[in-house]
C-alpha cells in the first residue's frame, strides 16, 4: 500500500495562497522551463526544467488518488471532472454538491463524516498507490489526526506575507518532521519532502 503524502508550492513563509486564494507566484516554477507536461483535463501543458520535470513525473506516479476541501473543490469547479494530473479526488465537505454538472465523470467522491472517512475512501480507490493530500485546512486535519506520512514541500523562493497556510488550524507543536529523504535543487524551485515523525 503507498503512503499518504500532503504537497504544496509553498512560499518561504509558509503560505499556499495569498488570502484570496490566489497563488501568485506560486506557480511560476511551472513556466521555469523547456521540458513540456501535458495534463488532463482543459489545463494547458506545464514547461519545466528538467530537474523539476523528473520529480513531477515521479510524483505524478506514485499517486492513485487525491483528497482535497471543498474550498479548492469549489475555486476549481472540481476541474471539470478531470483533475490534471489524471486521478479521482475525494473532496471532504459538509454538504455534497446537488448540480454539480462534471459529476457525471466518476472523478469526484464525497465525503462527509470526516478527514479519517475521506483518507480511508482515498485509500480505497487508489489501491498499492499512494493518497495525495491538498495543503490547507485538510494538510492540517490529516496531521493532526496521524493519518500523514510524509510532507512534500515545493519551496518557491518567494515571501507572500500573508495568507492560507500550509497547515492550517494545527498547532506547530503538532507538526513533527524527520529529515528531508529528498532535496532537488531546479530554477523557482527547491522541491522537498520529509518522513512525519508519529
Amino acid at each position: 500500500m503507498g503512503k499518504v503524502v500532503s504537497s504544496a508550492s509553498t512560499s518561504l513563509d509558509g503560505f499556499v495562497a495569498y488570502p484570496d486564494n490566489d497563488p501568485g507566484p506560486l506557480f511560476d516554477w511551472y513556466e521555469a522551463g523547456d521540458v513540456e507536461i501535458v495534463n488532463h483535463g482543459d489545463l494547458p501543458p506545464f514547461h519545466l526544467t528538467s530537474e523539476s520535470a523528473d520529480y513531477w513525473t515521479g510524483w505524478v506516479g506514485e499517486i492513485g488518488c487525491l483528497v482535497v476541501g471543498r474550498l479548492l473543490f469549489d475555486i476549481t469547479d472540481g476541474w471539470k471532472g478531470e483533475h490534471p494530473i489524471g486521478v479521482p479526488f475525494v473532496v471532504v465537505t459538509h454538504e455534497p454538491p446537488t448540480d454539480w454538472k462534471w459529476g457525471s465523470t466518476g472523478n469526484g467522491h464525497f465525503v462527509t463524516d470526516g478527514i479519517e472517512a475521506a483518507i480511508a475512501r482515498a485509500k480505497e480507490i487508489a489501491g498499492d498507490k499512494s493518497v495525495g493530500v491538498a495543503a490547507g485546512t485538510i494538510a492540517g486535519q490529516a496531521l493532526a489526526a496521524g493519518l500523514l506520512d510524509e510532507v512534500a514541500i515545493d519551496l518557491v523562493p518567494v515571501v507572500l506575507g500573508k495568507g492560507h497556510p500550509y497547515f492550517a488550524d494545527i498547532a506547530p507543536a503538532d507538526v513533527k518532521l524527520g529529515d528531508p529523504t529528498l532535496i532537488i535543487r531546479s530554477s523557482r524551485v527547491t522541491h522537498l519532502r520529509f518522513p512525519v515523525v508519529k
